[in-house]
Protein backbone atom coordinates (compact mmCIF):
# COMPACT_ATOMS: atom_id res chain seq x y z
CA UNK A 1 0.00 0.00 0.00
CA UNK A 2 2.90 2.36 0.94
CA UNK A 3 4.63 1.70 -2.39
CA UNK A 4 1.73 2.24 -4.54
CA UNK A 5 1.56 5.58 -2.52
CA UNK A 6 5.12 6.35 -3.53
CA UNK A 7 4.91 5.80 -6.96
CA UNK A 8 1.41 7.89 -7.60
CA UNK A 9 3.46 10.79 -6.25
CA UNK A 10 6.09 10.16 -8.48
CA UNK A 11 3.86 10.00 -10.81
CA UNK A 12 2.00 13.22 -10.08
CA UNK A 13 5.40 15.14 -9.74
CA UNK A 14 6.59 13.87 -13.23
CA UNK A 15 3.62 15.35 -14.86
CA UNK A 16 3.87 18.34 -13.41
CA UNK A 17 8.00 18.49 -14.48
CA UNK A 18 7.13 17.55 -17.87
CA UNK A 19 3.86 20.02 -18.29
CA UNK A 20 5.86 23.00 -16.77
CA UNK A 21 8.42 21.97 -19.47
CA UNK A 22 6.29 22.28 -22.14
CA UNK A 23 6.55 25.43 -24.69
CA UNK A 24 4.27 25.13 -27.11
CA UNK A 25 2.35 22.66 -27.65
CA UNK A 26 0.38 22.16 -30.60
CA UNK A 27 -1.55 24.16 -33.23
CA UNK A 28 -5.03 23.15 -32.51
CA UNK A 29 -7.38 26.10 -32.44
CA UNK A 30 -9.91 23.60 -30.84
CA UNK A 31 -7.99 23.52 -27.08
CA UNK A 32 -8.90 25.62 -24.40
CA UNK A 33 -8.44 29.04 -24.68
CA UNK A 34 -5.06 30.57 -23.54
CA UNK A 35 -4.83 32.38 -19.76
CA UNK A 36 -3.21 35.25 -20.26
CA UNK A 37 -2.89 36.13 -16.54
CA UNK A 38 -0.81 33.06 -16.14
CA UNK A 39 1.10 32.77 -18.97
CA UNK A 40 4.89 35.07 -18.50
CA UNK A 41 5.57 36.47 -22.32
CA UNK A 42 9.34 37.45 -23.84
CA UNK A 43 9.34 41.16 -24.13
CA UNK A 44 12.00 42.26 -26.79
CA UNK A 45 15.31 43.68 -24.94
CA UNK A 46 15.71 47.30 -25.06
CA UNK A 47 19.62 47.50 -25.51
CA UNK A 48 21.06 46.59 -28.72
CA UNK A 49 23.66 44.00 -30.14
CA UNK A 50 25.06 41.03 -28.14
CA UNK A 51 23.86 42.39 -24.54
CA UNK A 52 20.32 42.43 -26.04
CA UNK A 53 20.52 39.03 -27.26
CA UNK A 54 21.65 37.94 -24.19
CA UNK A 55 19.01 39.58 -22.25
CA UNK A 56 16.94 38.24 -24.40
CA UNK A 57 17.90 34.41 -23.93
CA UNK A 58 18.19 35.12 -20.30
CA UNK A 59 14.31 36.04 -20.33
CA UNK A 60 13.33 33.51 -22.66
CA UNK A 61 15.53 31.26 -20.19
CA UNK A 62 14.39 31.70 -16.96
CA UNK A 63 10.29 31.66 -18.46
CA UNK A 64 10.78 28.62 -20.30
CA UNK A 65 13.93 26.84 -19.60
CA UNK A 66 14.56 27.43 -15.65
CA UNK A 67 11.13 24.92 -14.69
CA UNK A 68 13.24 21.60 -16.18
CA UNK A 69 17.20 22.59 -16.37
CA UNK A 70 16.86 24.58 -13.09
CA UNK A 71 18.45 27.87 -12.23
CA UNK A 72 21.73 26.65 -11.84
CA UNK A 73 21.60 24.62 -15.22
CA UNK A 74 22.09 21.58 -13.74
CA UNK A 75 19.09 19.83 -14.99
CA UNK A 76 17.21 17.07 -12.70
CA UNK A 77 19.67 14.03 -12.90
CA UNK A 78 18.19 11.38 -14.92
CA UNK A 79 15.05 13.44 -15.50
CA UNK A 80 16.21 16.42 -17.39
CA UNK A 81 19.58 16.91 -18.54
CA UNK A 82 21.93 19.75 -17.47
CA UNK A 83 23.07 22.24 -19.86
CA UNK A 84 25.84 23.55 -17.94
CA UNK A 85 29.25 22.08 -18.64
CA UNK A 86 26.61 18.97 -20.69
CA UNK A 87 29.43 17.27 -23.03
CA UNK A 88 26.46 16.91 -25.55
CA UNK A 89 25.49 20.65 -25.92
CA UNK A 90 28.85 20.82 -26.18
CA UNK A 91 29.61 19.28 -28.57
CA UNK A 92 27.48 20.47 -31.11
CA UNK A 93 26.13 24.06 -30.19
CA UNK A 94 24.13 23.88 -33.78
CA UNK A 95 22.07 20.65 -33.16
CA UNK A 96 21.07 22.30 -29.43
CA UNK A 97 19.85 25.49 -31.56
CA UNK A 98 17.97 23.21 -34.02
CA UNK A 99 16.53 20.97 -30.86
CA UNK A 100 15.47 24.56 -28.92
CA UNK A 101 13.58 25.35 -31.63
CA UNK A 102 12.08 22.39 -33.29
CA UNK A 103 12.10 19.96 -29.51
CA UNK A 104 13.98 16.33 -29.49
CA UNK A 105 12.51 13.04 -29.20
CA UNK A 106 15.82 11.35 -29.26
CA UNK A 107 17.60 9.53 -26.21
CA UNK A 108 20.71 11.90 -25.11
CA UNK A 109 23.61 10.38 -23.66
CA UNK A 110 24.70 14.14 -21.36
CA UNK A 111 27.63 12.92 -19.10
CA UNK A 112 26.99 9.32 -18.88
CA UNK A 113 23.43 9.86 -17.93
CA UNK A 114 20.63 8.77 -20.57
CA UNK A 115 17.80 10.70 -21.31
CA UNK A 116 15.01 10.43 -22.56
CA UNK A 117 12.45 12.56 -21.79
CA UNK A 118 10.71 14.71 -24.72
CA UNK A 119 11.53 18.00 -25.19
CA UNK A 120 8.70 20.20 -26.51
CA UNK A 121 9.83 23.16 -28.71
CA UNK A 122 11.14 26.73 -26.72
CA UNK A 123 11.22 29.23 -29.08
CA UNK A 124 9.84 30.58 -32.64
CA UNK A 125 12.37 31.69 -34.11
CA UNK A 126 16.22 30.90 -35.08
CA UNK A 127 16.92 34.07 -33.11
CA UNK A 128 15.44 33.24 -30.03
CA UNK A 129 16.93 30.06 -29.92
CA UNK A 130 20.22 31.34 -30.72
CA UNK A 131 19.86 34.57 -28.11
CA UNK A 132 19.28 31.17 -25.31
CA UNK A 133 21.96 28.81 -26.37
CA UNK A 134 23.90 31.94 -26.35
CA UNK A 135 22.85 32.96 -22.60
CA UNK A 136 23.37 29.51 -21.31
CA UNK A 137 26.94 29.36 -23.21
CA UNK A 138 28.20 32.53 -21.42
CA UNK A 139 26.35 32.47 -18.25
CA UNK A 140 26.56 28.26 -17.06
CA UNK A 141 29.57 27.23 -19.55
CA UNK A 142 31.74 30.25 -19.35
CA UNK A 143 32.20 31.13 -22.91
CA UNK A 144 33.63 34.44 -23.98
CA UNK A 145 32.03 36.54 -26.45
CA UNK A 146 33.83 35.30 -29.33
CA UNK A 147 33.21 31.76 -29.02
CA UNK A 148 28.73 32.39 -29.20
CA UNK A 149 26.82 30.91 -31.91
CA UNK A 150 26.09 33.28 -34.61
CA UNK A 151 23.38 33.37 -36.53
CA UNK A 152 24.78 33.13 -39.62
CA UNK A 153 26.36 29.78 -38.52
CA UNK A 154 23.31 28.53 -38.19
CA UNK A 155 21.09 30.08 -40.77
CA UNK A 156 20.40 26.80 -42.34
CA UNK A 157 18.58 25.31 -39.45
CA UNK A 158 14.63 25.21 -40.54
CA UNK A 159 11.85 25.70 -38.22
CA UNK A 160 9.37 22.26 -38.61
CA UNK A 161 6.40 23.96 -39.35
CA UNK A 162 4.87 21.66 -37.40
CA UNK A 163 6.51 23.08 -34.01
CA UNK A 164 5.41 26.78 -34.47
CA UNK A 165 2.25 28.26 -32.11
CA UNK A 166 -0.13 30.37 -32.66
Amino acid sequence: MKRNKIIALFTVIAVVFFAACGGSGSTDKAQAPKEESTKEEVKPAETSGLEAQLELGKQIYTTKCIVCHQADAKGVAGAFPPLADADYLLADLKRGVAQTLNGSHEEMVINGVTYNAPMTPQVQTLEEAVAVINYVLKTFNGFTDDKLVKIEDVSDIEINPMTITQ
